[in-house]
């Protein structure tokens, strides 16, 4: 990578990391801002019946024991096939929980609730950032990292779990809202504190890898 990419992308987590603090503040300010029951609004007026279960369906893999089972199969499996480096970094994404639920503690946003918004799933962790949409951003934005970068693996098969990742971290914002798990400003938060995580970790795992290559 280049210099010029390098102070680009370096701004934009930069970028990415101001705002998260500065939408940290503000709802610690103004727990309820009028865009999140509007969004709930829009979200939730195509409720029914035939979407209820497939919006579980996408938030289920990010409930526990589900997700610590996924990562850590998800990991033993690359260590089967000798890929030492990406099952160990498969396993520090299990990181993201943590920093979710320090935020949550400290921030101790209520979930949403009645009469505000309809809710088909209880929880009760505190609210901000959205856990699911964090874990979803790292665990599954990682594979698609690893997916780019490990060669090994047949096309078809990158490919495949490249555009399953994708879909599931387009929809779990989606899904946590539609629940009423979650408001939008905290579905934007998990997505940037996931940004931020996922950034970071790619970035130990590559610098690795092309040490790996080097020396190979």
């Amino acid at each position: 990578m280049n210099e010029k990419r390098k102070l680009i992308l370096t701004y934009l987590l930069a970028l990415v990391a101001l705002s998260f603090i500065l939408l940290t503040v503000s709802i610690v300010y103004l727990p309820l801002p009028t865009v999140d029951k509007s969004f709930s609004h829009a979200i939730q007026s195509y409720q029914s019946q035939s979407l209820d279960p497939i919006m579980r369906f996408i938030s289920l893999i990010g409930v526990m024991p589900y997700s610590l089972i996924m990562v850590l199969l998800t990991a033993l499996l690359f260590f089967l096939f000798k890929l030492k480096r990406e099952a160990i970094f498969t396993l520090s994404t299990l990181l993201a929980g943590v920093a979710s639920t320090i935020v949550k503690i400290i921030v101790d946003r209520p979930r949403p609730a009645a009469p505000f918004v309809h809710v088909l799933e209880k929880t009760v962790q505190q609210s901000f950032p959205s856990g699911h949409v964090n874990f979803y951003v790292v665990f599954f934005g990682f594979l698609i990292v690893m997916m780019y970068h490990v060669k090994t693996i047949p096309f078809i098969l990158r490919a495949l779990v490249i555009t399953i990742c994708a879909l599931l971290i387009f929809f779990i914002p989606i899904s946590r809202v539609y629940q009423g798990a979650h408001w939008f400003t905290d579905v934007i938060g998990g997505s940037l504190l996931g940004v931020l995580l996922l950034s970071a970790n790619s970035y130990f795992y590559l610098g690795l890898a092309r040490i790996s290559d080097k020396s190979a």
